[in-house]
């Protein structure tokens, strides 16, 4: 019998590691809650025997398929809002925009890049907001690109501020209308934005936050996907990721593969596994005979 439990905690959004039945470690990253475990143990555990977290059952693949498919559904109009987390650097942001892609979506982020009195098919664009936005932003931003699919990428800051998340309720209710409402009184000059409007677009949120960080209102609106991960699941997702042909196509494949094995083999002391982790080792073992050396100081110090 194991007389340690590592498992997930939704509502801290981290793992916790116990021992003889003690908390001995919280942590976003397993692989520092199974160190605190193997420490506390004096090194006797075998983590081999250690059931998966209902959290973490599916493939890290897998789930990045799951992605896909619920953007499918954004696209085509079955579903109007998707909430998507996990660490930031791993594909997030890419899978999504590359399915939106797939289903010939125009990217209208930039509208300079169009001329003046292009007709655009607002149910086949998307745009991207990133960063900081007020309230007043947002509801700018949901009524200008009406039709639209709004992605929300790292734009924590409607998630937490009260004014932005009742315009993001009447935006994501699953009615026939989606009447939204702005009733502060206009600024000194007038304002071009209506009082209230009928909001026909979706919105795809991707966040590094927790799930439970993530107002309840949101999340009840929202169909989700956790990619939170394992440090092997890191890894992992890497490798898939660097067998296409649109990552680093200028570098050789031994080089990426050289790259991954030793990040894998260095896994517990890599300061922050990520994309651009393995691409900053590929580069340099591409440009060094001796290369070694430099990369895995590069990686641990």
């Amino acid at each position: 019998m194991a007389n340690f439990e590592i498992t997930f905690d939704k509502k801290l959004g981290k793992f916790v590691g116990t021992y003889e039945g003690r908390v001995v470690k919280r942590s976003q990253e397993k692989r520092f809650v199974e160190k605190a475990i193997s420490l506390a143990s004096g090194g006797k555990v075998d983590f081999s025997i250690q059931e998966t977290s209902p959290a973490l059952q599916f493939d890290i693949n897998q789930r990045f398929g799951f992605v896909e498919k619920l953007v499918d559904m954004v696209c085509s109009g079955v579903q109007s809002s998707a909430l998507i987390t996990g660490e930031g650097g791993l594909g997030k942001t890419y899978t999504v925009t590359a399915t939106l892609a797939k289903h010939k979506f125009t990217d209208i982020s930039d509208l300079a890049e169009f001329q003046v009195g292009t007709k655009l098919n607002m149910k086949k664009c998307y745009t991207t907001v990133k960063g900081f936005s007020t309230a007043k932003g947002l509801y700018r931003t949901l009524y200008e690109n009406n039709g639209a699919v709004i992605i929300f990428d790292d734009c924590d800051s409607i998630l937490k501020d009260p004014t932005a998340l009742n315009i993001l309720k009447g935006a994501l209710d699953s009615y026939g209308k989606r009447i939204i409402s702005w009733n502060a009184e206009s600024p000194i000059g007038g304002d071009d934005l209506p009082r209230s409007f009928n909001f026909t677009g979706r919105v795809i949120f991707i966040s590094n936050l927790p799930q439970a960080k993530i107002d309840q209102a949101i999340r009840s609106r929202s169909m989700m996907i956790d990619l939170s991960m394992t440090t092997d699941q890191k890894i992992d997702r890497m490798a898939h990721i660097a067998l296409s042909k649109d990552f680093l196509p200028a570098l050789t494949k031994n080089a990426k593969s050289d790259a991954l094995e030793l990040i894998r083999e260095l896994k517990d002391d890599v300061k922050e596994i990520n994309l651009r982790t393995l691409i900053a080792v590929t580069k340099i073992r591409s440009a060094n005979k001796e290369w070694k050396d430099l990369a895995t100081y590069m990686l641990t110090a």
